[in-house]
């Protein structure tokens, strides 16, 4: 592969020749590349379909699409984008060709994924369908760098759904001590909430914990992977982002709580998982325990979002908030502001007395 510098432009181009899907020899020249990096990368690309002008059928182009993403994405991220395009996208725009899809057809299948209800009525949630719209956009984008498409049909179309979730749910620190209560009589239960509550862990995170990945002394656990049940196997992955490998400082109950309770897990090796749970099992056992408290029932991910307004509560930045819990502070301030104590009445009253001391000086 050759990039040349368009010494007049100040950029960078590909010229080179390749045969197209009929067999016919070609040329191509692209212009316009930042970088040198950016116009092998295009060429690669298009090399990869030689060039098939997108005359393919979009069951065609996803293939292509596959070939070229799965290699670069984790297995859960490329297993949960797989099924969205098999059985969301395709059955809706298999055979129709890549050139040929306009906004209109797009509009369609959104009026589709709308109107869908299940056998219990319930339609897609709006955050469910903002997933399935960004994974169909994402492949007209690919199609659009790589390929040669014009447009994305799937912008000019307008937006499908929503990104952020109706409601935030939560336990009150009183809520939750109810709840651990009912569920005491069940030691694995019980570790598992404690760990998921008092430290904010990912599900994943805790079911990945090994004896090793716990400090004692300097009271830390060490989270450096996480769990997935990926194609009917149990398998350990990188944590969700590089963010979320760090160190949780444990409170000392916690601490001396968990030091008793592997203790007791007979033969267990270093390098063994102290929590052999599954997903729906904590599922159970968070409906047992909240029935039996008389709390509402939250999902589990729920206990990270309870530990999260539990250290708002208690005065912690979104800067500090966010390492514990291995999220950017942005994201912190921007999904809990709510909650924070600081509200806009407060910010005036402050600014209020700012301008005084000014005015007086």
């Amino acid at each position: 592969m050759a990039a040349y510098k368009d010494e007049q432009r100040g950029t960078w181009y590909v010229s080179f020749h390749y045969y197209d899907w009929t067999g016919k020899n070609c040329r191509k020249v692209k212009r316009g590349f930042k970088t040198k990096r950016e116009a092998t990368e295009w060429e690669r690309h298009f090399r990869m379909k030689e060039a098939a002008d997108l005359d393919m059928t979009f069951d065609e182009f996803v293939q292509a699409y596959t070939r070229d993403m799965k290699p670069k994405l984790k297995q859960n991220t490329w297993l949960t984008k797989e099924h969205i395009l098999r059985t969301k996208l395709l059955p809706y725009f298999k055979d129709k060709k890549m050139r040929d899809i306009r906004p209109k057809d797009i509009i369609q299948w959104q009026n589709e994924q709308i109107s869908y209800r299940d056998e219990k009525g319930k339609p897609y949630a709006p955050t469910y369908l903002k997933t399935l719209q960004s994974e169909l956009s994402a492949l007209f984008n690919h199609a659009v760098r790589f390929y040669e498409l014009n447009s994305n049909p799937v912008v000019k179309a307008g937006p499908l759904g929503k990104g952020k979730a109706e409601e935030m749910l939560f336990w009150t620190k009183e809520d939750y001590l109810k709840f651990i209560e009912a569920v005491k009589d069940k030691p694995y239960s019980y570790h598992a909430f404690q760990i998921l509550y008092w430290c904010g862990l990912r599900v994943g995170e805790l079911l990945a914990l090994t004896p090793q990945d716990i400090d004692f002394d300097n009271k830390v656990i060490r989270i450096t992977k996480s769990y997935q049940w990926l194609e009917g196997k149990d398998v350990i992955t990188d944590p969700k982002t590089p963010k979320s490998k760090r160190n949780v400082s444990m409170p000392d109950f916690l601490c001396e709580e968990l030091k008793d309770y592997i203790g007791r897990l007979y033969g267990i090796l270093p390098t063994d998982c102290i929590f052999h749970l599954t997903k729906s099992f904590l599922h159970h056992e968070m409906t047992r325990g909240a029935e039996k408290a008389g709390v509402k029932r939250i999902r589990i991910h729920d206990l990270r979002h309870s530990h999260v307004s539990l250290l708002i509560s208690m005065g912690f930045s979104a800067v500090s908030i966010g390492n514990r819990v291995g999220h950017e502070s942005v994201d912190i301030t921007y999904r809990y502001a709510h909650m924070f104590p600081t509200k806009q009445t407060q910010m005036a009253k402050l600014l209020n007395e700012e301008f005084k001391e000014g005015a007086e000086e």
